[in-house]
């Protein structure tokens, strides 16, 4: 009896396990919803297939997961897009993301949506770098890093390249331009 009862608790059991589906729209570092760090481009279309994915590549007649991918609902919304580490080669592995939905966003609500306090209270910043027109912000222990526009910035911080940009100049409601995640694969290209 009490075997059939641990049997039956145990099947309970992995039918919950399996009936938990993953979140889709969930960044984490190792992971974009179904997208796993050390997958291939082409791999794509097939966690894709209820999507359309628009290829970016400038080459013609090759397949669809090929070279930089945009996917957009069918509904015509924009998604994300997708970059490989080399556009040539289908078996080229993810390395960026671009998030457009606000749907895609991180354990801790992170996401394009977002302003400079959520990320502040939320995540320890590594460092802050000043290109012409904004500002990457990289986060501590992640792979994602945000773009904030220069104009969200005091005006005497949007003119000149050659000014460090710290936390402090920053203002809590400069909202994110772009949200991006890079992975790190060189050691997963290492091993293939």
């Amino acid at each position: 009896m009490i075997k059939k009862i641990f049997f039956i608790g145990l099947v309970v059991f992995l039918f919950v396990q399996c009936a938990k589906e993953k979140d889709p729209f969930l960044i984490s570092n190792n992971a974009v919803g179904n997208l796993t760090i050390g997958m291939k481009i082409k791999q794509v279309d097939s966690i894709f297939a209820m999507h359309s994915i628009v290829r970016l590549s400038p080459r013609q007649n090759q397949s669809s997961s090929f070279g930089e991918l945009e996917i957009y609902e069918k509904s015509g919304k924009k998604l994300l897009l997708i970059s490989p580490r080399n556009n040539y080669d289908p078996d080229a592995l993810i390395e960026n993301f671009q998030f457009f939905d606000d749907r895609y966003k991180t354990v801790k609500g992170l996401n394009i949506n977002s302003t400079f306090k959520d990320i502040k209270e939320n995540y320890e910043i590594a460092s802050i770098e000043t290109t012409l027109s904004t500002v990457v912000i990289f986060l501590k222990d992640s792979d994602i890093f945000i773009n904030i526009d220069k104009k969200e910035l005091p005006e005497n911080f949007r003119y000149n390249p050659n000014l460090v940009i710290d936390v402090t100049n920053i203002p809590d409601e400069a909202k994110i331009k772009y949200f991006m995640l890079s992975w790190d694969i060189d050691d997963l290209e290492e091993k293939e």
